[in-house]
């Protein structure tokens, strides 16, 4: 093959991953950069002020923020609705026989194999507990540990967390646990918690619960201030940069925002998952839709899911959202309504075109996010 002919292939698969991959980055990719990006460590515990200050301004949206999933995902076991509901679990494999059993003060994980036992009080459980909770325990060696038993809200009860089950292993405490170093520690309490990491420290005792305001808007003390001194000036927020706001992010970057926790394109390529698991990274599997493309603000995931609002579960919620981009059947299609029509109803279309899909892993269906026409009996498209 001659040089030229080589270039010009490089050059067309170059512009054909730019095209398709346009904006795309990996969390740390986005981390690397200058500015805020979520889980992004603070400067100063004392740079975050709380919902509390930030609903002084904006009181329906905090008020609001509060009963969705994100700001109820980290909680201790006391506060746990599901392991009250649930106080005594249990589940088995093999010799190896796993309980958590909860009273009014704490949840006591135990392990036992027929011959020893192990035990545990629990110290954080992740996840509201609609399709799961996972937990995590310390040692008197000060290391975190993760339970090896999940709760899942299809079985109603405990089962192997996900991805970690192990059928045969080789003593009681690999049985029981997972040790998790201090880099995962950062990354996990940074999509559950606010304020958790301060510089190249890990912040427990001073974490605020769950995603609130200031994990997606950066930490507030100087907008706060400035909003006040205006305030007293008479005049509107003369600092608006004091505050970071991601409704300004491009369509490609605002959808990378939610992957820093969600998972972008990058993030799982690079993690190596693929199938049916890969349906828990809703960005990555967005943006495989036919209609990604470049980017197009009105298929990121803030059109259709307001972060400041529970989640939307009736199907005819998102008709609005499809209708932005695709024609009715009787129209022709315009330069601002690209999409075909749909043949088939103007009604509930993520019910046709957004597959639920069984992962499980979790023991529970999620909805793909890779918009499509979905035909019956087809492989799992990757």
């Amino acid at each position: 093959m001659g040089l030229a002919r080589r270039f010009a292939l490089l050059f067309l698969f170059c512009s054909l991953v730019s095209s398709s991959l346009f904006g795309q980055l990996s969390t740390l990719d986005h981390l690397a950069d200058p500015g805020f990006w979520p889980t992004q460590p603070g400067t100063s515990r004392t740079e975050y002020l709380g919902s509390d200050a930030c609903s002084l301004c904006h009181a329906a949206k905090v008020i609001s923020q509060k009963k969705t999933p994100m700001a109820q995902n980290s909680m201790h076991p006391a506060d746990s609705d599901i392991l009250h509901s649930h106080p005594d679990m249990k589940f088995a494999v093999g010799p190896y026989h796993y309980e958590i059993k909860t009273d009014a003060k704490q949840s006591i994980y135990t392990v036992d194999d027929g011959t020893h036992t192990l035990t545990a009080t629990l110290l954080w459980a992740f996840g509201v507990g609609d399709k799961g909770q996972s937990y995590l325990f310390k040692k008197d060696d000060g290391q975190f540990y993760e339970a090896r038993v999940t709760y899942f809200e299809s079985l109603g009860t405990i089962d192997f967390t996900p991805a970690r089950a192990l059928t045969s292993p080789k003593d009681l405490q690999e049985a029981m646990y997972r040790p998790v170093d201090m880099t995962e520690i950062s990354r996990c309490f940074g999509c559950h918690t606010t304020a958790a990491n301060i510089g190249d420290r890990f912040d427990e005792n001073n974490l605020m619960l769950g995603v609130t305001c200031e994990a997606c808007h950066g930490s507030g003390a100087r907008h706060v201030a400035s909003a006040h001194a205006s305030s007293l000036a008479g005049m509107a927020d003369q600092s608006p940069g004091a505050i970071f706001n991601p409704a300004r992010l491009n369509p490609a970057d605002s959808v990378d925002f939610c992957g820093a926790c969600h998972n972008t394109w990058w993030d799982v390529k690079l993690s190596g998952v693929k199938g049916v698991s890969t349906t828990r990274s809703q960005p990555y599997r967005l943006e495989q839709s036919k209609c990604w493309t470049k980017g197009d603000a009105r298929l990121t995931c803030i059109r259709c899911h307001d972060p400041h609002k529970p989640l939307q579960t009736d199907d005819s919620a998102y008709d609005t959202v499809c209708s932005s981009c695709h024609v009715a059947t009787d129209e022709k299609k315009t330069p601002s309504h690209p999409g075909d029509p749909c043949p088939k109803s103007t009604k509930n279309c993520v019910s046709c075109h957004m597959e639920k899909v069984y992962v499980p892993e979790m023991h529970h269906t999620f909805t793909d996010h890779r918009i499509r026409v979905v035909h019956a009996n087809e492989p799992f498209p990757e």
